[in-house]
Protein backbone atom coordinates (compact mmCIF):
# COMPACT_ATOMS: atom_id res chain seq x y z
CA UNK A 1 0.00 0.00 0.00
CA UNK A 2 2.97 2.20 -0.50
CA UNK A 3 5.24 4.02 2.38
CA UNK A 4 4.63 7.38 4.06
CA UNK A 5 6.10 10.16 2.20
CA UNK A 6 6.77 12.21 5.02
CA UNK A 7 8.87 9.20 6.69
CA UNK A 8 12.61 10.43 6.70
CA UNK A 9 13.76 7.10 6.97
CA UNK A 10 11.76 5.29 3.76
CA UNK A 11 14.03 4.04 1.84
CA UNK A 12 15.65 2.34 4.33
CA UNK A 13 12.64 0.13 4.92
CA UNK A 14 12.77 -3.53 3.98
CA UNK A 15 9.12 -5.52 3.46
CA UNK A 16 8.63 -7.20 7.07
CA UNK A 17 6.82 -11.19 6.27
CA UNK A 18 7.43 -13.03 9.36
CA UNK A 19 5.77 -13.02 13.26
CA UNK A 20 6.13 -10.44 15.58
CA UNK A 21 7.54 -11.95 18.80
CA UNK A 22 8.06 -10.62 22.43
CA UNK A 23 11.55 -8.63 23.41
CA UNK A 24 12.78 -8.33 20.21
CA UNK A 25 14.16 -5.36 18.00
CA UNK A 26 12.75 -4.20 14.32
CA UNK A 27 14.58 -1.39 12.60
CA UNK A 28 13.73 -0.28 9.21
CA UNK A 29 10.80 -3.22 9.24
CA UNK A 30 7.83 -2.32 6.97
CA UNK A 31 4.61 -3.76 7.37
CA UNK A 32 2.56 -3.66 4.80
CA UNK A 33 -0.93 -5.23 4.71
CA UNK A 34 -2.26 -8.62 6.13
CA UNK A 35 -3.96 -9.57 9.41
CA UNK A 36 -2.85 -10.23 13.14
CA UNK A 37 -5.59 -11.83 15.38
CA UNK A 38 -2.70 -13.22 17.75
CA UNK A 39 -0.14 -10.62 18.26
CA UNK A 40 2.42 -11.22 21.05
CA UNK A 41 4.94 -9.09 20.84
CA UNK A 42 5.09 -7.46 24.32
CA UNK A 43 8.43 -5.49 25.52
CA UNK A 44 9.41 -5.55 21.74
CA UNK A 45 11.09 -2.16 20.15
CA UNK A 46 10.69 -0.65 16.86
CA UNK A 47 12.79 1.84 15.65
CA UNK A 48 12.24 3.75 12.23
CA UNK A 49 10.08 1.06 11.15
CA UNK A 50 6.48 1.79 9.28
CA UNK A 51 3.14 0.06 9.35
CA UNK A 52 0.26 0.48 6.47
CA UNK A 53 -2.50 -1.18 6.08
CA UNK A 54 -2.34 -3.47 8.42
CA UNK A 55 -5.27 -4.74 10.95
CA UNK A 56 -4.51 -6.01 14.65
CA UNK A 57 -7.35 -8.03 16.04
CA UNK A 58 -6.84 -8.58 20.21
CA UNK A 59 -2.88 -9.10 20.95
CA UNK A 60 -0.85 -7.95 23.36
CA UNK A 61 1.80 -5.09 22.68
CA UNK A 62 2.47 -4.24 25.88
CA UNK A 63 5.12 -2.62 27.15
CA UNK A 64 6.83 -2.13 23.83
CA UNK A 65 8.86 0.61 22.44
CA UNK A 66 8.11 2.64 19.22
CA UNK A 67 10.45 5.24 18.23
CA UNK A 68 10.37 6.90 15.37
CA UNK A 69 7.70 4.79 13.84
CA UNK A 70 4.49 5.72 11.17
CA UNK A 71 1.30 4.24 11.01
CA UNK A 72 -1.38 4.52 8.07
CA UNK A 73 -4.41 3.31 7.19
CA UNK A 74 -3.94 0.65 10.31
CA UNK A 75 -6.52 -0.97 11.99
CA UNK A 76 -6.07 -1.79 16.16
CA UNK A 77 -9.09 -3.62 17.55
CA UNK A 78 -9.29 -4.16 21.46
CA UNK A 79 -4.97 -4.44 20.96
CA UNK A 80 -2.95 -4.00 24.37
CA UNK A 81 -0.85 -1.25 24.64
CA UNK A 82 -0.64 -1.13 28.36
CA UNK A 83 3.12 0.63 29.27
CA UNK A 84 3.58 1.41 25.86
CA UNK A 85 5.91 4.03 25.17
CA UNK A 86 5.39 6.06 21.89
CA UNK A 87 8.26 8.19 20.59
CA UNK A 88 8.29 10.63 17.00
CA UNK A 89 5.56 8.75 16.31
CA UNK A 90 2.59 9.31 13.38
CA UNK A 91 -0.66 7.92 13.20
CA UNK A 92 -2.78 8.26 10.07
CA UNK A 93 -6.38 7.56 8.97
CA UNK A 94 -6.53 4.99 11.02
CA UNK A 95 -8.80 2.94 14.18
CA UNK A 96 -7.97 2.39 17.42
CA UNK A 97 -10.96 0.81 18.69
CA UNK A 98 -11.10 -0.89 22.48
CA UNK A 99 -7.06 -0.22 22.61
CA UNK A 100 -5.58 -0.66 26.46
CA UNK A 101 -3.50 1.85 26.22
CA UNK A 102 -3.20 2.46 29.66
CA UNK A 103 -0.03 3.53 31.61
CA UNK A 104 2.36 4.10 28.78
CA UNK A 105 4.27 7.03 27.81
CA UNK A 106 3.62 9.49 24.50
CA UNK A 107 6.01 12.30 23.78
CA UNK A 108 6.07 14.03 20.32
CA UNK A 109 2.86 11.97 18.97
CA UNK A 110 0.53 12.85 16.25
CA UNK A 111 -2.87 11.49 15.53
CA UNK A 112 -4.48 12.74 11.76
CA UNK A 113 -7.73 11.66 10.87
CA UNK A 114 -8.28 8.43 12.99
CA UNK A 115 -11.20 6.98 14.51
CA UNK A 116 -10.34 6.58 18.66
CA UNK A 117 -13.42 4.67 19.84
CA UNK A 118 -13.15 3.62 23.76
CA UNK A 119 -9.37 3.94 23.54
CA UNK A 120 -8.22 3.51 27.30
CA UNK A 121 -5.64 6.23 28.13
CA UNK A 122 -5.65 6.18 31.76
CA UNK A 123 -2.50 6.82 33.78
CA UNK A 124 -0.89 7.38 30.39
CA UNK A 125 1.07 10.55 29.84
CA UNK A 126 1.25 12.34 27.12
CA UNK A 127 3.74 14.97 25.92
CA UNK A 128 2.86 16.99 22.85
CA UNK A 129 0.59 14.48 21.53
CA UNK A 130 -1.76 16.31 18.56
CA UNK A 131 -5.13 14.67 17.81
CA UNK A 132 -5.75 16.51 14.44
CA UNK A 133 -9.13 15.68 12.19
CA UNK A 134 -9.52 12.98 14.43
CA UNK A 135 -13.26 11.63 15.76
CA UNK A 136 -12.79 10.83 19.64
CA UNK A 137 -15.55 8.46 21.35
CA UNK A 138 -14.97 7.99 24.90
CA UNK A 139 -11.84 8.49 25.08
CA UNK A 140 -10.49 7.64 29.10
CA UNK A 141 -7.87 10.10 30.24
CA UNK A 142 -8.23 9.47 33.79
CA UNK A 143 -5.23 10.06 35.35
CA UNK A 144 -3.77 10.73 32.87
CA UNK A 145 -0.87 13.74 32.17
CA UNK A 146 -1.45 15.94 29.37
CA UNK A 147 0.91 18.20 28.45
CA UNK A 148 1.00 20.48 25.70
CA UNK A 149 -1.86 18.05 24.07
CA UNK A 150 -4.10 19.75 21.56
CA UNK A 151 -6.81 19.12 19.38
CA UNK A 152 -7.17 20.83 16.25
CA UNK A 153 -10.17 19.99 14.27
CA UNK A 154 -11.11 17.12 16.03
CA UNK A 155 -14.20 15.62 17.58
CA UNK A 156 -14.23 15.23 21.36
CA UNK A 157 -17.88 12.68 22.43
CA UNK A 158 -17.87 11.84 26.33
CA UNK A 159 -14.48 12.09 26.96
CA UNK A 160 -13.67 11.42 30.79
CA UNK A 161 -10.80 12.98 32.32
CA UNK A 162 -11.22 12.17 36.30
CA UNK A 163 -7.97 12.89 38.13
CA UNK A 164 -5.97 14.16 35.08
CA UNK A 165 -3.32 16.27 35.55
CA UNK A 166 -3.11 19.14 32.53
CA UNK A 167 -0.44 21.59 31.43
CA UNK A 168 -1.13 23.90 28.44
CA UNK A 169 -3.99 21.34 27.09
CA UNK A 170 -5.47 23.07 24.30
CA UNK A 171 -9.36 22.90 23.37
CA UNK A 172 -9.76 25.83 21.43
CA UNK A 173 -9.69 24.39 17.91
CA UNK A 174 -11.43 21.71 18.74
CA UNK A 175 -14.53 20.95 16.17
CA UNK A 176 -16.73 20.13 19.34
CA UNK A 177 -16.21 19.29 22.89
CA UNK A 178 -18.51 17.13 25.39
CA UNK A 179 -16.64 16.03 28.55
CA UNK A 180 -18.56 13.22 30.33
CA UNK A 181 -16.42 13.03 33.40
CA UNK A 182 -14.03 15.41 34.84
CA UNK A 183 -14.79 19.04 34.55
CA UNK A 184 -13.25 19.71 37.54
CA UNK A 185 -10.29 18.34 37.20
CA UNK A 186 -9.53 20.35 33.85
CA UNK A 187 -8.21 23.43 35.65
CA UNK A 188 -5.25 24.99 33.51
CA UNK A 189 -7.28 23.74 30.24
CA UNK A 190 -7.52 26.43 27.15
CA UNK A 191 -11.27 26.89 25.57
CA UNK A 192 -12.97 29.37 23.35
CA UNK A 193 -16.04 31.07 24.01
CA UNK A 194 -18.16 28.57 21.72
CA UNK A 195 -16.91 26.05 23.80
CA UNK A 196 -17.86 27.49 27.20
CA UNK A 197 -21.32 28.27 26.35
CA UNK A 198 -21.72 24.77 24.90
CA UNK A 199 -20.59 23.00 28.27
CA UNK A 200 -22.57 25.80 30.72
CA UNK A 201 -24.46 23.22 31.36
CA UNK A 202 -22.01 20.45 32.44
CA UNK A 203 -20.13 23.13 34.22
CA UNK A 204 -23.04 23.95 36.34
CA UNK A 205 -23.83 20.20 36.92
CA UNK A 206 -19.80 19.52 38.22
CA UNK A 207 -20.77 22.56 40.54
CA UNK A 208 -23.66 21.52 42.23
CA UNK A 209 -25.29 24.81 40.89
CA UNK A 210 -29.27 24.13 39.29
CA UNK A 211 -30.06 26.10 36.52
CA UNK A 212 -33.63 26.67 36.35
Amino acid sequence: MGVPEDLAFAKHLVPFTGRLERDEDYTGAHLDGGEFDDLAATGARFDECAFTGVTFTGGDLSGARLSDVGMARTRWIGTAWSETDLLDVTIADSVLAGVQAHGGTWRRVVLQGCKLDSLNLRATRLYQVEFRDCDLTEVDFGSATLTGVTFPGSSISRARFTRTTVKKLDFRKARSLDVAEGWDFLRGAIIDHDQLQESAQAFAQTLGIQVR
